[in-house]
């Protein structure tokens, strides 16, 4: 029996070369959107040594004897799932890491559901951060701490890191995360609160759904963000190792989690709207928040092209901080 497709095909050797390959692109590009399983992420061996609610404590499995005395926790971000930093063999921070000789731990938030609405950024700093550094220098056997915080997971960091001067925090490694608000690119005039109700939002919503925090960063750049990732997928279909890479990023892309209303509503009033971080007017749990207590070795990381976390909201952080060993990187 004849289908359509074998007809077209038989078409297609009437056409020059180019709409052959095109024909080619778009076809693999089809079988890889709707036919090919998921890729498996977050496969550096593990184990699961704090739990507290939803969210869970790695300790990584080393392959090998340790060489690093300080322990190093990753903290992510609330909006998304953590295995970006441990992807796939091979392109994998936490085993980059692990096979050097570190001692790896890391903080997944799980996925929150309505029940953690009222979760603020007072209770993830200090009923989950700061119980987690605890937990890892115990399980380490170490008196001091390397802390590495991603995106929206550096900004958390950096509250607990001032909140607790005391602590024997040897290193920050902040990538990609925001500190100073006063420049925020086009999420300025879309989170101004002349014309967006948080409250309302917050209060409908109760966790704002992933869809739609996806979608607000989407629009910063809508061609590239929504267009984009498709057109470069039917470029180059037939180059195998971009198609794994594509899929392990977009999987991870649209795999967002709620994010808690409180939450929500601080990061955007206090944060986005007043940028009271860099101005010291943050309280968290009664507390003024001021950066000039963090005084560790800090490693700041940003992107020249990232458009969520602008480098100037990122750079910012140094000029605010007490540290003497301070270093600012932008990634081409």
């Amino acid at each position: 029996m004849t289908t359509f497709a074998t007809e077209w095909e038989k078409q297609l050797e009437l056409y020059p070369e180019e709409y052959r390959k095109a024909y080619r692109r778009v076809k693999r590009a089809s079988e890889i959107l709707l036919r090919e399983p998921e890729p498996q992420v977050g496969l550096t061996p593990k184990e699961v040594i704090w739990t507290k609610n939803k969210t869970k404590l790695y300790r990584y499995i080393p392959k090998q004897e340790k060489t690093q005395r300080v322990p190093i926790l990753l903290i992510y971000a609330l909006i998304n799932k953590p295995y970006i930093m441990d992807l796939t063999p091979g392109n994998s921070l936490v085993e980059y890491l692990v096979d050097r000789g570190f001692d790896v731990y890391m903080l997944d938030w799980g996925t929150f559901g309505l029940e953690d609405s009222h979760l603020k950024f007072d209770d993830f700093v200090f009923d989950y951060i700061a119980k987690a550094v605890k937990k890892v220098m115990r399980t380490a056997k170490s008196d001091e701490i390397s802390l590495l915080g991603y995106c929206m997971g550096g900004t958390l960091t950096s509250i607990y890191a001032a909140l607790h001067p005391h602590m024997p925090i040897r290193n920050l490694i902040f990538m990609t995360s925001p500190f100073d608000f006063s420049e925020t690119g086009l999420y300025g005039p879309l989170l101004d609160e002349k014309y967006f109700n948080l409250d309302k939002a917050v209060d409908t919503f109760g966790n704002i759904p992933p869809e739609m925090i996806d979608f607000g960063n989407k629009m910063l750049k809508p061609i590239t963000n929504f267009v984009g990732p498709y057109v470069a997928l039917v470029d180059r279909s037939e180059n195998e190792r971009f198609v794994e890479s594509w899929r392990l990023v977009q999987k991870w892309v649209g795999d967002g989690i709620p994010f808690p209303g409180e939450s929500y509503r601080q990061w955007i009033r206090d944060f986005y709207q007043n940028n009271k971080l860099v101005k010291g007017e943050l309280v968290i749990r009664g507390q003024k928040v001021d950066l000039a207590n963090i005084k560790a070795n800090v490693l700041n990381i940003s992107g020249k092209r990232d458009h969520i976390a602008l480098p100037c909201q990122v750079e910012a952080l140094l000029d605010h901080i007490s540290s003497t060993d301070k270093q600012y990187v932008c990634l081409q």
